[in-house]
């Protein structure tokens, strides 16, 4: 069955150039990083490069129309940067991009190389459909703190991506919940991949099928599924 998706009217009133394509994928294969996803990472990295020249991230006109959306829902979009925006800056530090799980590293090569927000959510663990609305703040949200999980709340008006069991990500795309991400044993996963014109549905198409083809390569015989632009 088809995960659904849904963005409310208050998200779209808020940011009218919010578009998202998701990715579904069934039968995959995941486990440790390994030397296949690290070069995809470097090859990322070095895509980025090129595509910034000069420029730091936050400059990117994308990554600005993302600041832009973030500070409409009341949020500092340079203490909280977007997940494309964060990766770019870690991965143009000395520190380089972190090395997760063959899931993980992959989606992560998509988002720096394209410059877009990318998540990965583990389908096994969603209940019901997902849905993009702005917090009352009484949702809630499970992270990790000291080692342990705990129960945070987002703050009201804030844009989330939630289930029926609360919050999977909260500022849109600034930090996922533990509860649905994609570990070593997942199997399913649904991929969003969400943009800002300026950048165009053209491109965000692109890297929703770079993702494809870098799934099918991962996990052959996968069901993968590539879901029009919403």
């Amino acid at each position: 069955m088809t995960l659904t998706l849904t963005v409310s009217d208050e998200v779209r009133a808020l940011a009218p150039g919010f578009t998202h394509l998701a990715v579904e994928a069934h039968g995959l294969v995941n486990g440790p990083s390994d030397a296949n996803s690290s070069a995809l990472l470097d090859d990322a990295t070095r895509r980025l490069t090129e595509r910034l020249g000069s420029l730091a991230p936050h400059e990117d006109p994308h990554m600005a129309a993302w600041r832009a959306a973030y500070t409409a829902f009341g949020t500092k979009p340079s203490r909280n940067r977007n997940s494309a925006e964060a990766l770019a800056k870690r991965a143009l530090s000395d520190a380089g991009l972190p090395r997760i799980n063959l899931l993980v590293d992959l989606y992560n090569a998509i988002s720096v190389a394209h410059l877009i927000p990318v998540g990965g959510e583990d389908l096994d663990r969603i209940t019901g459909g997902m849905r993009l609305v702005r917090a009352t703040g009484e949702e809630p949200f499970v992270t990790v703190a000291g080692g342990e999980d705990v129960v945070e709340h987002p703050d009201a008006g804030e844009v989330v991506w939630c289930d029926d069991e609360g919050v999977t990500c909260r500022r849109w795309n600034w930090r996922q919940g533990v509860r649905t991400r994609l570990t070593e044993e997942s199997v399913s996963a649904v991929f969003l991949l969400e943009s800002m014109a300026p950048m165009t549905i053209g491109e965000l198409e692109a890297a929703g099928a770079e993702l494809a083809e870098s799934l099918e390569k991962l996990s052959p015989g996968a069901r993968i599924t590539v879901r029009s632009p919403e």
